[in-house]
């Protein structure tokens, strides 16, 4: 079985129901109007501010494209690159790039041209396919893309150089391409989040798409009747991983366009929304929103929330603690994973231990994890080394890149970078990635274990610990703190609530500034490094991770 054959099944057996809602909520809501309510307002000229689309008609837009793109002389292992916001297109042209035998490509929307051109070139994308918000950037580069003999373009006001997609696939049947797809056959090509400088292509086959469908429903339960809300980026692995629960069991999605409290909560309340994935950020949001009393939970209907999980980066206890306080029938579940085992699941805590917040887990289901020194040896339970996993959803390579490949995976296993630990129990701990941890004077010092601290702060909404320069230590550590909307904070009270720390693990610089995450939630420290450590120091740090 493969990914494509789980959207045919579900066409067959729920045709005329909801797979895809899209919500877009273009400006300022009162509490009390629904959504159905709101549908009858004039929106915002261009865009709907819900569309929906069901199993059927998911599966003849991927149809429609997949035969387009054959029309165009695409081939078994071509590459197609996608550029869009997510969107109720986003997923058809997905499975339309699969469904013709060919690598699909999902490009962050954050790309500027020449990262784009980077991109293209490195995954030898033979088409792309990009919307509205990327005319500028695709325009800069178009003239120098000499491999990229199709252009599409989801949208109204097609640009010259490019395609018509709506306008192409209304003249492309709707039957399934006569195209056999092995689990074997390569399926993707997910480029890293690039936190280490540029982003490296990681190439998936069918069967690492397909295990974590089976992964994700098995973690979390769902069945035809869960309702899941995807809020981030479509392009990363971690959203659309999660997506495929729903698309294991046939059950409808809501894409929503938009991170604000009262708008999640509208969009769990009105499409009836059984499992949220949210970041960090976006959960301490919504716990500070009705703190302040912005978000009131009597006005919405909830009762049908179940799951409430988070992945993507360490989460602090605190904040969980402070959510089940709040919403105490609610199962938590955090997942571990990165885009080269495809995404979540590979390590997860489990719903029924929520004792162990705090932990990333144990070995997902069909993973096996290690923990290792520097020569690859089993460490003690209880120390630190480097995370390892192996399972049917580790990447095939790094395309085009063997020396970086060899550095990641030996034998079956993949050495993800990050330093951990395993408690008494087997559940293991997230002690911080690798190329993040600070030496001073001669002692590791983990910057997620004072992150972790700091965060209990009232006043704290965000914290990034980096390592500095210093002669004599080599680095001290410095926080980067983010303060609550209505707090102050001062140098002298971090210092002092961080007294009960080891006096080596304690900051030595405080920084009151505003913490940068990447779209999927990741702190952006090589941007905090450049921006407080200096050119000369970052280019070292590239360097020595390349």
């Amino acid at each position: 079985m493969t990914i494509i054959d789980l959207l045919n099944q579900n066409a067959t057996l729920y045709g005329n129901e909801t797979a895809l809602v899209e919500i877009n909520p273009c400006f300022e809501l009162e509490s009390r109007i629904t959504w159905k309510e709101y549908s009858l307002i004039q929106p915002e000229p261009g865009e709907p501010f819900r569309r929906s689309i069901t199993w059927s008609e998911f599966e003849k837009k991927a149809n429609r494209f997949a035969n387009l793109l054959l029309t165009r002389g695409c081939h078994r292992g071509d590459k197609v690159a996608v550029l869009l916001m997510n969107s109720i297109e986003w997923l058809p042209i997905y499975f339309g790039v699969l469904k013709a035998g060919a690598v699909v490509v999902p490009l962050n929307y954050r790309y500027v041209a020449e990262e784009i051109k980077y991109c293209l070139e490195k995954a030898d994308c033979s088409m792309l396919v990009f919307g509205p918000e990327f005319i500028g950037r695709i325009e800069e580069i178009c003239d120098r893309l000499p491999k990229v003999k199709n252009m599409f373009y989801v949208g109204e006001d097609c640009p010259v150089f490019a395609d018509s997609y709506d306008k192409m696939i209304a003249y492309c049947s709707s039957h399934e391409p006569q195209i056999s797809i092995e689990e074997t056959d390569n399926a993707a090509i997910y480029f890293s989040s690039g936190t280490t400088g540029f982003p490296k292509a990681i190439l998936h086959d069918h069967r690492a798409l397909i295990h974590s469908a089976r992964v994700e429903q098995k973690h979390h339960g769902q069945t035809h009747d869960d309702v899941f809300l995807c809020i981030p980026p479509l392009y990363h692995t971690g959203a659309k991983m999660h997506w495929f629960g729903s698309l294991f069991v046939g059950g409808k999605s809501v894409l929503l366009k938009g991170t604000r409290p009262d708008w999640i909560f509208k969009a769990v309340s009105e499409e009836r929304c059984s499992i949220v994935w949210l970041l960090v950020p976006w959960a301490q949001d919504i716990l500070d929103a009705i703190d302040r009393g912005d978000l009131r939970l009597e006005e919405y209907d909830l009762d049908q929330w179940r799951l409430m999980h988070i992945g993507a980066q360490p989460v602090p206890p605190s904040m969980i603690n402070r959510w089940l306080k709040i919403f105490p029938n609610h199962k938590y579940d955090t997942n571990y994973g990165l885009s080269e085992s495809i995404g979540p699941g590979c390590v997860h805590l489990g719903v029924d231990n929520v004792h162990k917040v705090g932990a990333i887990g144990k070995a997902g289901f069909g993973w096996q994890v290690r923990i290792v020194d520097e020569r690859g040896h089993d460490v003690v339970r209880g120390d630190v080394g480097e995370l390892c996993v192996k399972g049917p959803g580790v990447m095939k390579c790094y395309y085009k890149d063997e020396k970086a490949t060899n550095e990641v995976l030996r034998g079956e296993w993949l050495f993800t970078g990050d330093m951990a630990m395993e408690d008494e129990d087997g559940f293991i701990f997230l002690v911080d990635r690798k190329k993040d941890v600070i030496i001073t004077g001669g002692e590791n010092l983990y910057p997620v274990q004072i992150e972790d601290h700091i965060r209990r702060h009232e006043a704290v909404k965000d914290v990034a610990v980096i390592g500095l320069p210093e002669p004599r230590l080599g680095e001290i550590a410095a926080a980067i703190i983010e303060i609550k909307e209505g707090y102050t904070l001062t140098e002298e009270e971090i210092a002092d609530f961080c007294a009960v720390l080891p006096r080596y693990k304690r900051p030595r610089r405080i920084i009151f500034a505003e913490v940068p995450r990447n779209p999927t939630g990741k702190i952006e420290k090589p941007k905090l490094r450049k921006i407080y450590c200096g050119d000369n120091l970052v280019a070292q740090q590239n360097e020595i991770e390349a």
